[in-house]
């Protein structure tokens, strides 16, 4: 698959630029905001025209491109994209009765803006693409980099996933049942049994090739799913453990998607009970929030724990007892119909 060499966050937690999560830090409005930095490598007339899903993106990206020589190209994963932006450009539409708009908005609502802002800023003229694919846009950017990295071995990529909590979309959501109606602090959102969860929002970048070398992880096999059927789900949950976890080794931790709604819960409980009795259970959407691009945020902290080997208590389900952290299982689901799967070991 591909090493990771790289990594940063921006998120609703203190993880950008350095990392602190043993503070929790609590929704507002009933949403998870990200902590956004000074973007201090960000020329102050191009930052002022960025809207959040560019800011973050770029941000998070900023501390690669500076560490990086030779980028052959940049692929990220946004459910979203730019959607304050687009809303904003709609709205010029009706006030000015589609006369003179102005260009701003139009140009940062798209969702290749992201990945556009970040090759313009580093002069990247090589492969830029953005997926588009609501709970799975960031497996499946992981999935043009593995094909990528088949076909041009020895190349690097910037891979990212980021969304960001428009007002337009937020309510969208809220009425759709996404969220929960009871205002919940996110320390407790695994005590309630109830639909919903907490929005959220962020990015988190990653640089990687096929080179084992001064590497961080590796991401050993990655597979998504379309599904209702939590039958089906666990099934190929079972096979895909089977298949790519080596010969004698277990999952040493598994990180867990679970968000607070009850109705997908069956999902993770049934991953739970796929897993031997030594394994470590962490969840990380407390901390979050319920992003369409949750997995990069779990991938992130994966190597976070490759890393450190530690995670606060907040964070842990069930203990871990071994001695070393290997093998982590992330499976995470969006609205109990997108699934994916990802096996990450320490390279």
């Amino acid at each position: 698959m591909f090493y990771i060499h790289q990594t940063y966050c921006i998120s609703p937690q203190r993880t950008f630029p350095q990392v602190d999560l043993e503070i929790l830090n609590h929704p507002v409005n009933k949403k998870l905001l990200a902590i956004e930095p000074l973007y201090d490598g960000i020329p102050p007339g191009i930052l002022r025209r960025m809207g959040k899903a560019i800011r973050m993106g770029v941000g998070a990206a900023m501390p690669i491109l500076k560490n990086t020589n030779a980028l052959n190209g940049i692929i990220i994963g946004t459910a979203k994209g730019g959607m304050e932006d687009c809303i904003k450009f709609l709205n010029q539409i009706v006030q000015y009765e589609e006369g003179l708009l102005a260009p701003g908005n139009f140009v940062q609502s798209t969702s290749n803006a992201i990945a556009a802002q970040l090759g313009l800023m580093c002069h990247n003229k090589k492969y830029n693409t953005t997926h588009v694919h609501r709970g799975l846009a960031f497996e499946n950017a992981v999935i043009d980099t593995i094909m990528q990295l088949n076909e041009h071995p020895g190349n690097n990529y910037l891979l990212g996933g980021v969304d960001e909590i428009s007002d337009f979309n937020y309510n969208i959501e809220t009425l759709a049942g996404a969220y929960k109606e009871e205002l919940i602090s996110n320390e407790h959102l695994y005590d309630r049994d109830s639909p919903g969860s907490i929005a959220g929002e962020g990015a988190a970048m990653f640089l990687v090739n096929d080179q084992k070398e001064n590497a961080i992880a590796k991401l050993k096999a990655l597979q998504i799913l379309h599904s209702e059927d939590d039958g089906l789900v666990k099934n190929n949950l079972k096979q895909f453990i089977a298949a790519h976890l080596p010969a004698g080794e277990e999952i040493d931790l598994l990180l867990s998607g679970e968000n607070g709604d009850n109705r997908t819960l069956k999902f993770y409980m049934d991953c739970e009970g796929l897993m031997e009795t030594n394994t470590a259970i962490v969840r990380f959407k407390h901390l979050s929030g319920d992003v369409p691009t949750a997995a990069a945020f779990g991938l992130w902290l994966a190597c976070q724990v490759l890393q450190k080997n530690d995670l606060p208590l907040h964070m842990i389900k069930k203990p871990f007892t071994g001695p070393h952290c290997n093998n982590i299982l992330l499976y995470n689901n969006y609205k109990g119909l997108q699934h994916s799967f990802m096996l990450i070991r320490k390279y």
